[in-house]
């Protein structure tokens, strides 16, 4: 049951071989040369998006930094807001003073006082009637150690830092 193989055939066999060998390998080698235009698309791509995460990453940075410098001029600007009205709502309670000494049963000087009043109120500080008095005794001898620099802040004699 030996097949004997001529020489014209081991030939045709070979040549076949090789023809499909062939095939194979040209198959493979495209395929290679598709994978390597492939991975250099996407190695340009990725240079490009790296590039706009570096892009993006600055601008993110930069609008934090800004962000919280904005929030200090924020800070700062609605802190003097306060201060000028602080200072407002001293002029009008000293105005309103004046003026009710002078006029005290005039309806227009009650309903100033009033509205000095209700801006004392709502800016927080303290409306009682009776005026503050100044007592010597606790600027020659303070229960208390004084902050110069404190006390120079609030009156805007010293910047703060």
């Amino acid at each position: 049951m030996l097949k004997f193989f001529t020489e014209k055939d081991v030939r045709k066999l070979v040549a076949r071989l090789k023809e499909e060998y062939a095939e194979i390998v040209q198959g493979q080698r495209e395929v290679a040369e598709e994978l390597k235009r492939e991975n250099a698309a996407l190695r340009a791509r990725l240079s490009v998006l790296e590039g706009e995460r570096a892009d993006v990453s600055a601008a993110l940075v930069r609008a934090v930094g800004e962000e919280t410098l904005a929030r200090s001029r924020g800070e700062a600007e609605t802190e003097n807001e306060r201060k000028e009205l602080r200072l407002l709502s001293e002029k009008c309670r000293l105005l309103c003073d004046r003026l009710l000494r002078k006029y005290p049963d005039e309806e227009d000087c009650l309903s100033f006082a009033e509205f000095t009043e209700e801006l004392r109120r709502r800016l927080g500080e303290e409306t009682s009637e009776e005026e503050t008095v100044f007592d010597m005794d606790e600027v020659l001898a303070p229960k208390k150690p004084l902050d110069l620099e404190k006390l120079c802040k609030d009156l805007g004699v010293m910047e703060e830092e």
